[in-house]
């Protein structure tokens, strides 16, 4: 974890004690305020946090209806405008839901213990040091989730491609003959980059969550490019000024929520013959 050097200038007052992390790159910064920007990684003042040390994420065990995650390194960014547009609409239909901005947690590799032995691959996850487990417990006590995905590569980020793998010892509930608990939820999608590869990750994404035996609700994947013909750095106020996002982005969560209040959870339950790979 990077730290600010005594020897460099704060841009605010160093006599005080709150620190603030850069939830990209680990940067610690102190002062009454973030920096304008991140020395590092260049990150705008918004993907700071305050707090250097990270509590190990928890569940309550209290019912929620939706697990909203922003599966973006950064948190305030493209994809989490996506994400905040998704949580305003969640709140405007009184619906239950916990968002999560997948760059403010720690989520280990997954371990593969599936390779060795598929005994070995077992719910709860054997990782037991991250946040991983709380996720585990949310996703089987919720009703449906809904992700939000930048595009990297033509494809998911590296830090939801390692949610998703460790999803594992869910979707090996399965193959070990034991009681799954994500058959029947639902689930949506929203996808946001500069350019090409929206519908490759949008279904990337989606073979994971089928594989754990979700229902995709109607219409229920979005995504919005800007254009390779731009710079990058104009996609924040194209994104923050374009009716189509906004549209898009409710139409799903509204898709989300009429499927999900049909309780085909319920309905499907002991009516599946499992198929995973």
């Amino acid at each position: 974890m990077l730290t600010m050097k005594s020897g460099e200038k704060s841009e605010s007052n160093t006599d005080s004690k709150i620190s603030w992390r850069c939830t990209v790159c680990g940067f610690i910064f102190t002062g009454e305020k973030p920096p304008r920007g991140c020395p590092v990684c260049h990150s705008p003042s918004h993907e700071f946090i305050k707090g250097a040390d990270r509590a190990q994420l928890t569940y309550d065990g209290k019912p929620f209806d939706v697990l909203l995650i922003n599966g973006s390194t950064h948190r305030a960014g493209n994809t989490g405008y996506m994400a905040d547009i998704a949580e305003e609409y969640l709140r405007e239909r009184g619906v239950s839901y916990r968002r999560y901005n997948l760059g403010e947690y720690r989520i280990d590799p997954c371990w593969c213990c599936y390779a060795v032995r598929a005994e070995s691959c077992t719910f709860p996850c054997r990782n037991k040091n991250d946040d991983a487990p709380a996720f585990h417990e949310m996703l089987a006590a919720s009703k449906a989730v809904i992700i939000a995905s930048p595009i990297n590569w033509n494809c998911m980020s590296a830090r939801l491609k390692i949610f998703l793998d460790r999803t594992t010892c869910l979707e090996n509930l399965y193959h070990l003959k034991k009681p799954g608990l994500t058959e029947g939820k639902v689930a949506g999608i929203l996808v946001c980059g500069h350019e090409d590869g929206a519908i490759k990750t949008s279904m990337d994404i989606w073979l994971n969550f089928q594989q754990l035996g979700y229902v995709l609700a109607p219409f229920a994947i979005a995504f919005r490019t800007h254009g390779s013909q731009f710079n990058s750095s104009t996609d924040r106020e194209f994104f923050r000024n374009d009716e189509l996002i906004v549209r898009q982005t409710k139409g799903v969560v509204n898709n989300v929520i009429e499927l999900m209040r049909l309780d085909i959870e319920s309905l499907l339950k002991e009516k599946l013959v499992p198929v995973t790979e």
